[in-house]
C-alpha cells in the first residue's frame, strides 16, 4: 500500500498548475447543489476496516476513541485561522517522516506515529493525531483509502468541515478540496464519523460520471 513520493519536473508541474486552473473554472461554473455534492464525500454501505488499521487500533487505543468536543457540532467552520493550522500540520509532517515503502507486503504492513520513516500510513494517522492533540473532534478527522492511477492503494486523512472535506496527503505539499482528487484517485473506503473502529464505502456523485470527470477507475453511482 502506499504511493511513493515523487518529485515534480516544471514540465510537471506546470501542466498540473493549469489542469487545476482549468478545473476551478469549471467548478466555478456549476450551481450550488452540484458544487456541494463535489465537495463532500459521500458515505455508503458499511465496509470492513484495514486490518492495519485494526492493529492499529490495539497498539494506540486512544486513537481509535471518539476524541474532542465538537465545533459547533456537525459544522466545522473553515476559519483562516483553521485553515493555515491544517496546512501547517500537513507540511510539517511531509517534511519530518522520511518517505519508506513498505517492503513486506499487506501482513507486514504497520501503521506508526511520528515514526522517523515511514509510509503514506504514517504520514496519515500521525497528522490525525496532531490534529486532535490541537482540538480537532474525531469525527471530523477520517482516514480514508484511495486507489491511485497505477493501481497503488493509499492512505489519506480527510478533514470535515461545513462547507468542503478536505484532503492532507503526503503526496502534496498543499491541503486540497476533495472536489480536486476524483481524476487522481479512487476513493475506497472511510472512517465512520461516529466511531473510528467502523468503516464505510464511499459513494462519487453521479454528476461526476454525467460530465465525463472521473477517472476510469471509478464505478458508476
Amino acid at each position: 500500500m502506499c504511493q511513493p513520493l515523487k518529485l515534480l519536473t516544471v514540465g510537471a508541474a506546470l501542466a498540473v498548475a493549469v489542469w487545476s486552473s482549468d478545473l476551478q473554472a469549471a467548478f466555478l461554473a456549476v450551481p450550488r447543489a452540484v458544487k456541494n455534492q463535489l465537495n463532500q464525500l459521500r458515505l455508503d454501505l458499511p465496509v470492513l476496516a484495514p486490518m492495519a488499521h485494526v492493529r492499529f487500533c490495539l497498539r494506540y487505543y486512544e486513537e481509535c476513541e471518539v476524541r474532542q468536543v465538537d465545533f459547533r457540532r456537525r459544522n466545522i467552520a473553515l476559519t483562516p485561522k483553521r485553515w493555515n493550522e491544517l496546512n501547517a500540520v500537513n507540511r510539517k509532517v511531509n517534511r519530518e517522516i522520511v518517505p519508506e515503502p513498505n517492503l513486506g507486503g499487506v501482513m507486514a504492513e504497520e501503521w506508526l506515529l511520528s515514526p522517523k520513516a515511514g509510509d503514506c500510513n504514517d504520514y496519515a494517522v500521525t497528522k490525525r493525531h496532531i490534529l486532535i492533540a490541537h482540538g480537532w473532534p474525531s469525527r471530523a478527522l477520517l482516514l480514508s483509502e484511495v486507489v491511485t492511477p497505477s493501481g497503488q492503494h493509499h492512505l489519506v486523512l480527510v478533514v470535515r468541515t461545513k462547507n468542503a472535506d478536505l484532503v492532507l496527503d503526503n503526496l502534496s505539499a498543499n491541503v486540497r478540496p476533495v472536489s480536486t482528487t476524483y481524476r487522481q484517485y479512487k476513493w475506497v473506503r472511510i472512517e465512520s464519523p461516529q466511531n473510528p473502529r467502523f468503516w464505510a464505502s464511499v459513494r462519487i456523485p453521479r454528476v461526476l460520471h454525467l460530465a465525463g470527470e472521473v477517472s476510469p477507475l471509478h464505478d458508476a453511482d
